[in-house]
């Protein structure tokens, strides 16, 4: 056990196995001195009695950062974990979700992180589906027709993906929703390595439906391939992940927190696309913006919130 020390075992064996002396990422040393060093801020700017409860959340958005960041998911098991664990701390420390205003009993805490949640969930939720209306299809049309088939899973951990004129795009990415559908053009189909007539194909999450009107079940088949001129692609302006996260912040933090989180993670975000040249239309996990923003919150954003609202105040004095 001596070996799995956060931090110092890292540096005790050089960053390499003593085993087989293969290196150990850096990521892992990174990861574990973030969530140090985020569990000492809260040490410091929080009552003990709330610590424990922001240990949690603390670790959790380290976590869904890094997924998120590599792997562009966000696993709902965490923030509903978190959601959970955010009404707990509201009810020990009322002053949470109010940060910037005047707390009142165990209950007031309870309700207003339950304002939060829903305020985070729910309002994520409709910017997704704005999205969706705005940016939920991209359509590409070629000169000459393009190669495109399904690709099989390498390993237990990878998508199934489609794969048109080079480009693999991750079967979770195209049906994110069940009523998501991938349709293509084309000029030959090769189901199972036979060629049918070409036409408008339609490919679900679970079957397509070929130009004659069948429809088969992707289980049954052993491949599907073909040439096409166009092809009109489902996607997604947000994932569903950042809505449930939202929502979890939206727990801990109250209606208050969220707006300031939503609106820094924005910020954040707009920051890194320029910085790294991430064109627009290119995927950009917005997880970890979120957690940044929450996080600023803790750390003294209530504080911006406050002076904006003494700014505004006489203009709202009736």
């Amino acid at each position: 056990m001596w070996l799995n020390f956060p931090l110092v075992s890292w540096l005790w064996l050089r960053g390499k196995c003593r085993e087989c002396a293969e290196p150990i990422a850096f990521r892992y040393f990174g990861v574990e001195l973030l969530t140090a060093v985020l569990f000492t801020v809260v040490w410091f700017l929080f009552p003990p009695q709330v610590v424990v409860f922001l240990w949690a959340m603390a670790a959790l958005l380290v976590a869904i950062t890094f997924i998120d960041a590599e792997h562009l998911i966000i696993p709902t098991g965490l923030t509903w974990a978190g959601s959970v664990i955010g009404l707990g701390a509201c009810a020990v420390w009322p002053q949470l979700p109010v940060m910037a205003g005047e707390a009142g009993d165990w209950l007031s805490g309870l309700k207003h992180s339950g304002i939060g949640f829903v305020v985070g969930f729910v309002g994520l939720w409709g910017v997704v589906e704005l999205g969706k209306m705005a940016f939920g299809k991209k359509a590409m049309r070629f000169e000459q027709a393009a190669e495109w088939h399904i690709k099989e899973p390498e390993g237990d951990q990878d998508p199934m993906c489609f794969v048109i004129d080079g480009d693999e795009i991750p079967w979770w990415d195209l049906f994110s929703r069940k009523t998501d559908q991938l349709r293509l053009e084309t000029t030959d189909i090769l189901l199972d390595g036979e060629s049918v007539s070409g036409g408008k194909l339609t490919i679900r999450e679970l079957e397509i439906e070929l130009p004659d009107g069948t429809v088969k079940q992707l289980a049954d088949m052993k491949s599907l391939a073909g040439t096409a001129t166009s092809v009109v692609i489902p996607r997604e302006a947000m994932g569903f992940g950042d809505v449930h996260l939202m929502g979890m912040i939206g727990a801990f933090f109250g209606w208050t927190g969220v707006f300031f989180s939503l609106f820094s993670a924005s910020f954040f975000a707009i920051i890194a696309a320029v910085i790294g040249r991430i064109g627009f239309g290119k995927q950009l996990p917005f997880g970890p913006f979120l957690a940044l923003g929450a996080l600023a919150w803790a750390c003294g954003g209530w504080k911006l919130w406050v002076w904006y609202l003494d700014f505004l105040g006489p203009v709202w004095m009736p």
